[in-house]
């Protein structure tokens, strides 16, 4: 079943609701299970099309889309419908950032305060945050990663990252390679900085590795 949820960006989003085993399939999020035929392992779904046919290449990256929303919903249900993509996402933040103050969260998910405290209450009920006084100003209060809940990203991280290697293995050699060369390229079009394989990463509030960024102690955010 589907319900409005206001945890998410926009009015009109639509979140699978947290009552029920398959809040997080990718049916319930309103995505198609896509396999190797929908995706064209054989000839990555573009063999044939002409250097400018916008339209199709457009196609053909939507349908990858489709299927990389489909992995990231597979992958929350390790926590057991506990948590939402939208909630999810202020998990890496707070898993990235560490302790840190509501508005500064309601920026980076770009949500109102409001909806970002909804967010906190229902993640501190799964025990996956909590709040604590700012010991830089005892008059706010900031919020942090539980155990459970620097687990929960570790775990959903992990499977999401598996679940892409596999597909990819799926592919031979020299189409993996054009589709580095592909992708490389269509990330730099949209001003995407590329995942590192090693070195001081972070991770981006949609769950992949980002080089991290020299900034001020966590809990003065």
């Amino acid at each position: 079943m589907l319900e409005r949820d206001s945890s998410t960006v926009g009015p009109s989003t639509v979140r699978p609701s947290v009552m029920g085993s398959s809040a997080t399939s990718p049916s319930a999020v309103g995505v198609d299970t896509v396999g190797a035929d929908d995706i064209g392992v054989d000839g990555m779904g573009v063999d044939g099309v002409g250097a400018d046919d916008v339209d199709a290449v457009t196609r053909a990256v939507l349908t990858a889309s489709r299927l990389l929303v489909a992995v990231s919903a597979r992958s929350l249900t390790v926590l057991e419908d506990r948590v939402t993509l939208p909630q999810f996402r202020m998990l890496v933040v707070l898993s990235t950032r560490g302790a840190t103050k509501l508005v500064t969260l309601a920026e980076l998910l770009q949500v109102a305060p409001s909806t970002a405290m909804r967010m906190v209450d229902r993640l501190i009920a799964a025990e996956l945050a909590d709040r604590q006084v700012n010991p830089d100003n005892r008059r706010e209060t900031i919020l942090r990663l539980t155990a459970a809940g620097r687990r929960a990203v570790e775990e959903v991280t992990a499977r999401r990252r598996a679940e892409i290697a596999a597909i990819v293995e799926r592919l031979a050699p020299d189409r993996r390679a054009a589709l580095v060369e592909a992708l490389g390229a269509f990330n730099a079009a949209g001003a995407e900085s590329p995942v590192l394989a090693s070195g001081d990463l972070e991770l981006h509030p949609l769950g992949w590795p980002v080089p991290r960024q020299a900034g001020p102690s966590e809990c003065s955010r």
